[in-house]
């Protein structure tokens, strides 16, 4: 198992060195960085020299992505270069960033996975049952409404339920412009009763298309276990229908949807942007957005790496359960 951990690490850094330099093409593929700035009004060529050395745009783009990328591994990730609006450390925005998006795509995605894979499985087992007909008729609902659809109606149902608390006197509970930036305070149940607020809308969201994609998944997969010659072998020996379906049948049928997993949960930490846009949620999404916006080079630069890391690092995570799953994988 060590030496699978280390060959799949080992496939993984020449990745991230690819993935650095189509970082780095694709953010001098964006233009001048200070192309807005010279906009506003005319500048002499001392000052434009001299916001150019500033930045760093006045070396070669050789010397710039060696420079960047020294700087990437060592820690030291740039500053914003924004004339007159102050430097912000890239490192420490994507920092805080990242941990708003994480804070809300894992609690959906484990959420979403554990819902889908119960969901999945019981259809599985029930084929062709009333359970079954309701959970894909509604996986099938999720799936052809739009997240921005699913969002914008959960908000305007928490609208509606602050108002009506609001007319029992008990306040607004639901937050739907996002947590607050000073952060949470009170007591343990006031503090609970804040993040409930705050993250009901946006998780719900999250789970009600996530729900869908996996169960889907877990169904299918569960069909084919349970079909599989395996799984009659278990029966023939007289084991007891919970140990064949979980022991058997659920272990195998796990492997399509720990890939699906992966492969969203990494996706989703680039940037939920259309839910963090309607809860207006300051995370991964809208960072790049006014990065781009701003054509800020090491903000995307630090963003895309960031993100391509993060994929990565859920690939191999998925393979190790692969292995763990099905040790034909990591003997193969």
């Amino acid at each position: 198992m060590l030496r699978y951990i280390v060959r799949r690490v080992l496939v993984a850094i020449p990745l991230l060195i690819v993935a650095s330099i189509l970082t780095f093409a694709l953010t001098t593929a964006m233009g001048d960085p200070l192309s807005e700035w010279k906009s506003l009004r005319p500048r002499s060529p001392a000052e434009v020299a001299s916001e150019y050395h500033r930045i760093g745009w006045d070396r070669s783009p050789e010397q710039r992505y060696i420079d960047w990328a020294e700087g990437f591994v060592t820690g030291d990730w740039g500053t914003t270069i924004t004339p007159g609006s102050g430097t912000l450390a890239v490192r420490g925005e994507i920092g805080r960033a990242l941990g708003v998006t994480l804070n809300l795509v894992i609690v959906a995605e484990l959420l979403a996975l554990l819902i889908g894979m119960a969901v999945g499985a019981l259809g599985a087992v029930r084929q062709y049952s009333l359970f079954d007909y309701g959970a894909t008729g509604v996986a099938f609902v999720m799936f052809s409404m739009p997240l921005f659809c699913v969002a914008v109606i959960l908000k305007f149902g928490g609208i509606q339920l602050n108002n009506w608390l609001e007319n029992l006197g008990l306040g607004r509970w639901i937050i739907t412009a996002g947590p607050p930036q000073s952060g949470f305070g009170g007591g343990f149940g006031h503090l609970i009763y804040q993040y409930t607020g705050a993250y009901v809308l946006p998780v719900l969201s999250l789970i009600a298309i996530q729900f869908a994609l996996f169960s889907r998944y877990q169904r299918a997969s569960m069909l084919d276990a349970l079909n599989a010659d395996y799984v009659r072998t278990a029966r023939a020996k007289g084991l007891s229908s919970a140990r064949v379906v979980i022991r058997h049948a659920l272990r195998n049928g796990l492997i399509p949807v720990v890939t699906v997993f992966a492969l969203d949960l990494s996706l989703l930490v680039g940037g939920a942007v259309i839910t963090e846009t309607v809860f207006g949620w300051r995370g991964m999404g809208a960072l790049i957005v006014d990065a781009i916006t701003k054509r800020e080079p090491w903000m995307v630069q630090g963003w895309m790496m960031v993100t391509a890391i993060v994929i990565i690092g859920a690939n191999l995570i998925a393979d190790l359960v692969y292995a763990y799953l099905d040790p034909r994988i990591r003997l193969g």
